[in-house]
């Protein structure tokens, strides 16, 4: 089912009653199956005896992006269009701006659908096209569980407020989607100008950072995401409730790319660990709280927080006691570019930083004690923000998005409270070297090592 709580109109204009189809612009989404915004356009094309045409326009010109997201992006993207065909459904794809891509194909629809983000440029982006829509546009909020702001009306102080929450709507919201029978298929689909048939080519010729190189790690698409679940779910995930915090243990299931570029749906996701066989319910709850509790947090604070990619976005406490420590004696202070060639006096920092460079990923664990280190190692707190975010969304295949602004500004004290006072961070939490012996930290050297080589190899 499509709840109505997702569904929102953002432009309440007439139908045009000469049009041709119903258009789902896609946006973050970026997948065929399990998606409610997809699902809903072909709902409202049925009733109105329509064909649905699904566009999807690149954004080249998004700050921060590299060739490591775009090879993921579109690896996926190449997927979508034949699912849809199967369906009936049309999908063109254009190497032109979101809004010029939209509005091309919006003069001819009934009425539009998109996605729902938390993102301002997005949000900028929808409000553009929405401006010069010529019909009516719908949003439809279907990258979370429960919708942003069903779940919550304010800014939660942390998880403990939300939790509660988000328990008492997961019956409603945590279950299956049908999905729809096309009544009308599209007979004529307007020719793609984004040639997906050779991902890497595409890539290098798009205007990006090139040097931040795509990864052997992870391909990017719903069929490797699903593959991966179904891999996880039918091994390491009986251990998550006891390994998930062991970077060496192989328990992360690396569904966060995948969330992050729409590719897979949380719902999905949580359903299928809800019915898995393997593991008890420690482990289904501990990774329903990752993947709803803590993911729509940083949902709900990108959604309440309009300062939430800067430093001013950490809570007043936490700036008072960091500015309060600013002077405070810093036995090791590194440069960005010492921090991103992992060139400080810790290994183990370097060897997270090595697997964040080479691979687009690092476990969660080591990316508390990354980022706390930056804090430690910087001049400033202003300048460690700086250093983790650009690093953080420059780097990981999953940056860019509310997990990252949200982490990073938890290092800074964000959904915290205040501990002991220590030097350099005040009361704000520290995190050092007795952390790594909560695992194996020499077997995580050894892990990045590998991974690394199988990377230049």
């Amino acid at each position: 089912m499509i709840q109505t709580s997702r569904i929102e109109t953002i432009k309440d204009a007439p139908e045009n009653p000469a049009g041709r189809y119903v258009l789902y612009w896609m946006g973050l989404s970026q997948r065929a199956r399990f998606n409610p915004a997809l699902e809903h356009a072909v709902d409202l094309a049925n009733e109105r005896g329509l064909p649905v045409l699904v566009c999807y326009g690149i954004a080249e010109d998004i700050p921060e992006t590299t060739a490591r997201h775009w090879a993921f992006l579109l690896e996926g993207l190449a997927e979508v269009g034949p699912a849809l065909q199967k369906r009936g459904i049309g999908f063109v794809a254009r190497r032109s701006p979101p809004v010029e891509t939209a509005l091309e194909f919006a003069g001819d629809a009934a009425l539009v659908v998109c996605d729902r983000s938390e993102m301002r440029p997005v949000l900028a982006i929808q409000a553009q096209f929405t401006a010069r829509a010529p019909c009516r546009v719908v949003r439809v909020e279907g990258d979370v569980v429960v919708p942003v702001g069903t779940a919550s009306p304010k800014h939660e102080i942390g998880a403990r407020t939300l939790r509660p929450r988000i328990g008492r709507l997961l019956p409603e919201y945590l279950v299956p989607m049908e999905e729809r029978r096309v009544r009308r298929k599209i007979e004529a689909v307007p020719e793609s100008t984004l040639d997906l048939s050779d991902i890497p080519r595409l890539v290098g010729q798009l205007r990006t950072d090139q040097s931040v190189r795509p990864v052997r790690r992870f391909r990017g698409g719903t069929a490797e995401a699903e593959r991966r679940l179904k891999a996880y779910l039918s091994g390491p995930f009986g251990d998550y409730g006891t390994n998930r915090g062991r970077p060496e243990a192989g328990a992360a299931s690396h569904m966060s790319p995948y969330l992050h570029f729409g590719q897979i749906s949380p719902v999905a996701i949580g359903l299928a660990v809800r019915e898995s066989p393997v593991g008890e319910a420690e482990d289904r709850q501990s990774y329903l709280e990752e993947l709803v509790v803590r993911r729509e947090l940083a949902m709900n604070h990108l959604r309440y927080e309009p300062r939430y990619d800067s430093y001013e976005a950490a809570p007043a406490w936490a700036r008072k006691t960091l500015d309060a420590h600013r002077t405070d004696p810093r036995p090791f202070l590194y440069t960005r570019e010492q921090f991103e060639q992992g060139l400080t006096h810790d290994r183990y920092w370097n060897a997270a930083m090595k697997e964040m460079r080479e691979t687009g990923y690092m476990h969660n664990h080591m990316r508390m004690y990354w980022g706390k280190k930056i804090l430690e190692w910087s001049a400033s707190p202003e300048e460690a923000f700086e250093t983790t975010l650009r690093m953080n969304n420059r780097f990981f295949i999953d940056g860019r998005d509310a997990n990252s602004f949200t982490n990073v500004t938890w290092l800074f004290g964000l959904h915290d409270r205040p501990w002991g006072p220590r030097p350099v961070y005040g009361n704000v939490r520290s995190m050092g070297a007795a952390t790594l012996k909560k695992f194996d930290a020499d077997a995580y050297l050894r892990t990045v090592d590998e991974l690394a080589a199988a990377e230049a190899g």
